[in-house]
């Protein structure tokens, strides 16, 4: 049998050098010129107070009498009025055909029989 080999890995850090590069920070006086406030005072007129006594005002009760109002009512009759619906009528005319009626007279004889009256005549013996 031949022997094998087995290999294993194994991260290591390493450290890494950097070089940085500080810039030199100067410090340099230089003169400024500051404006100066000017405070302008201004006069205000303020009115002066006064201090006045108010009298005190009382409330008292007082009766009074009220006179009395009588209504007396009328009543009126208000006539009513009534809506009526009248029914509008409308005439049309229209044309009918009315058929002539013609009469033809004619002249028919009749034969009259003629009755006589004869007078009867009684004879009275005496």
């Amino acid at each position: 049998e031949v022997p094998q080999i087995e290999y294993v890995d194994r991260v290591v850090p390493v450290p890494v050098q950097k070089q940085v590069q500080v810039p030199m920070v100067q410090t340099v006086q230089k003169h400024v010129e500051v404006p100066q406030v000017e405070y302008v005072d201004q006069v205000v007129h303020v009115p002066v107070q006064k201090q006045v006594h108010v009298p005190m005002v009382q409330t008292v009760q007082r009766h009074v009498e009220v006179p009395q109002v009588e209504y007396v009512d009328q009543v009126v009759h208000v006539p009513l009025q009534k809506q009526v619906q009248v029914p509008m009528v409308q005439t049309v005319q229209k044309h009918v055909e009315v058929p002539q009626v013609q009469y033809v007279d004619q002249v028919v004889h009749v034969p009259m029989q003629k009755q006589v009256q004869v007078p009867m005549v009684q004879t009275v013996q005496k």
